[in-house]
């Protein structure tokens, strides 16, 4: 990874973030070179998606999971928390009631894309507080995986703990095994913006997605109704409000590696 500037000092998930517009309008971002699935896969014989929260496998990746699949490359996802922490304080959206519906919505998502046969191998670390837990994912994952694998996860900057806590845990099980890594953002689109030359744009490719793969992704990312609806019991709006959705439904997406 290139050096990263000081701009990710300030890497905060608050307001509505830089809107999809400015993004898409965006020279530098425009310019980012391509790639396609065999490229980026390279070499690998399997690829590994680590998804800290369910829902992070189809936002970070789930243009690339159809292609993937489509060229009937091995996947495996490894869910590493159920999800339960994004309500706090709801007495509709408890964590018991996250915690059991949460992984389903990926697996109605992963049906919606067409793989819902892929294995899915669930952590359950404690939403919010991976960190906490980061050797022990970095081990657990480093029992899951192979030198021949390609691991893709979130940014290690995305703004988000447990999306920063699974990247680094991620990295030291791929340089133990001897694995590849791939980053994606997510949250980064969001406190990041055009011309702050916080994200490694020089390190990134872009791989394109045409209608039909956008469509199924736009179809999958619906089955998150706990992330996507307001919670009148706590007074808080949906967590992939439709400006966060706007800018992760491009017609491709990045990928750091």
């Amino acid at each position: 990874m290139a050096t990263l500037n000081p701009a990710l000092e300030n890497r905060l998930i608050v307001g509505a973030g830089t809107s999809a517009d400015a993004w898409r309008t965006d020279a530098a971002l425009a310019a980012v070179a391509l790639t396609d699935c065999a490229q980026l896969v390279g070499s690998a014989t399997r690829v590994v998606i680590v998804a800290p929260h369910p829902d992070d496998e189809v936002l970070a990746c789930g243009g690339l999971l159809q292609q993937l699949a489509a060229m009937r490359m091995p996947l495996l996802i490894v869910a590493v928390t159920d999800g339960e922490a994004s309500h706090p304080g709801s007495s509709t959206w408890t964590r018991s009631r996250l915690q059991a519906a949460r992984p389903d919505e990926t697996m109605a998502a992963l049906a919606v894309l067409g793989i819902d046969d892929v294995p899915v191998t669930r952590l359950a670390l404690p939403d919010g507080s991976v960190a906490a837990r980061e050797a022990e994912l970095a081990r657990t994952l480093a029992s899951l995986i192979a030198a021949g694998d390609l691991l893709l996860t979130t940014w290690r900057h995305d703004g988000h703990p447990d999306h920063e806590a699974t990247a680094r845990a991620c990295a030291a099980a791929a340089s133990a095994c001897g694995a590849a890594l791939v980053e994606a953002p997510i949250w980064g689109w969001h406190w990041s913006r055009p011309g702050d030359a916080a994200m490694p744009l020089d390190d990134a490719r872009r791989l394109m997605l045409d209608d039909a793969t956008l469509a199924r992704k736009r179809a999958a990312l619906a089955c998150f109704e706990s992330q996507l609806v307001s919670d009148d019991a706590s007074g808080h709006d949906a967590i992939l409000t439709r400006n966060t959705l706007e800018r992760l439904l491009n017609p491709f997406e990045m990928y750091f590696t």
